[in-house]
């Protein structure tokens, strides 16, 4: 074996740096090995001139930066890539394409660094010949087969940031303040970054909300002598009985973005109860930042681990992580248990109750 490559998919993420840098040094040190980066995603596969070398000099001094030197593209499945023909848009499939130049790459390997739609066309090239090992990578730590994803430390104090800086104002201004976070089907950003950051209601996709018990916190909170009040909402949350509020619509090609819940529960907020309240939304400010020591901790671990899965001749399967021990799992089974939701029982939720935060299900 003497070449691999590494690719970074889907949104970026803080570790994505720290990971590369790790394949690159496990590569050298330990096997002697070439590594190949690939430019922006799967797009990298499909266009093999989108190619660099990485050598040491390469990744050196980008462990504590964000983002990823090799760009990233969620947009790029091969399977259903975008292109344009006589000035109109298509979709083709050119995964025969990307399988062809791994060959032409001479790579006996290929560890791509992704979330879940990145490793689930990770695991159609695998069913087709590729020798592919998945890294999990989401802000979210929704995938499933592993305890953490990397990226999540960070966003997770991003947001806990934001939280702190927004209980100076709305304690000045006697507000509601609603911080509207990332968290299209599960909660955990909101859920740790509310907790961690002192929010009086956290409503996330996991538990369906009636802004009633939410007013009436406000109004408990006011008895109390405490005029403010802080909702950590995700943006995949959405009212009892009512659907996900999505700023851009889903309609021809286009992929739907949610956006927008956290202004409409403020605006519910001041017509229903007569408090004045504002919505501020994080939005990629999540992605972006130094990634935390725990970050990049966890991503230098899954990159080194990857390569060793590499070097031993193993593909199809996913680095993970399980208590404290880095191991590995097969990529279709980790996906089936994706995404990983915030379990509405479970030990976080009964915390936060017990600490008197609110979910709007009371």
């Amino acid at each position: 074996m003497r070449r691999i490559g590494i690719l970074t998919g889907g949104g970026d993420a803080p570790g994505l740096n720290a990971v590369i840098r790790a394949v690159v040094h496990t590569a050298k040190n330990e096997f002697d090995l070439q590594v190949l980066g690939l430019r922006n995603g799967f797009d990298g596969l499909v266009e093999p001139e989108s190619v660099r070398v990485l050598s040491r000099s390469e990744v050196r001094g980008i462990l504590s930066r964000g983002g990823t030197i090799l760009g990233a593209a969620n947009r790029g499945n091969p399977f259903a890539r975008k292109i344009i023909v006589d000035g109109r848009e298509e979709v083709r499939d050119v995964s025969a394409q990307a399988l062809h130049n791994i060959e032409q790459l001479k790579l006996d390997s290929l560890i791509v660094v992704g979330g879940d739609g990145t490793l689930r066309i990770s695991k159609e090239l695998c069913d087709r010949g590729a020798p592919i090992i998945g890294i999990p990578k989401t802000i979210d730590n929704d995938m499933g087969g592993t305890d953490q994803t990397f990226g999540f430390s960070t966003a997770m104090r991003t947001a806990t940031e934001a939280i702190d800086k927004l209980h100076t104002t709305a304690e000045s201004h006697h507000r509601v303040m609603v911080l509207e976070l990332m968290g299209r089907d599960a909660g955990w950003i909101a859920l740790a970054a509310g907790i961690s950051g002192g929010a009086d209601v956290i409503l996330i996709p996991e538990i369906p909300f009636d802004l009633q018990p939410v007013m009436q916190i406000f109004r408990a909170r006011a008895k109390r002598g405490s005029y403010f009040s802080i909702m950590a909402i995700a943006e995949g949350a959405c009212p009892k009985g009512g659907l996900q509020q999505f700023k851009i619509p889903a309609h021809g090609l286009h992929i739907p973005r949610l956006g927008g819940i956290a202004q409409q529960v403020a605006d519910q907020i001041h017509e229903k109860a007569g408090v004045e309240s504002r919505c501020t939304v994080l939005g990629h400010l999540q992605r972006g930042g130094t990634p935390t020591p725990f970050d990049r901790w966890l991503a230098t671990r899954y990159g080194a681990a990857a390569v060793r899965l590499a070097a031993a001749g193993e593909h199809g399967l996913m680095v993970n992580l399980r208590g404290r021990h880095i191991g590995s799992m097969p990529l279709d089974e980790a996906l089936a248990q994706t995404p990983k939701l915030v379990d509405p029982a479970g030990e976080l939720v009964t915390t936060a109750r017990g600490l008197g935060i609110v979910f709007g299900d009371e």
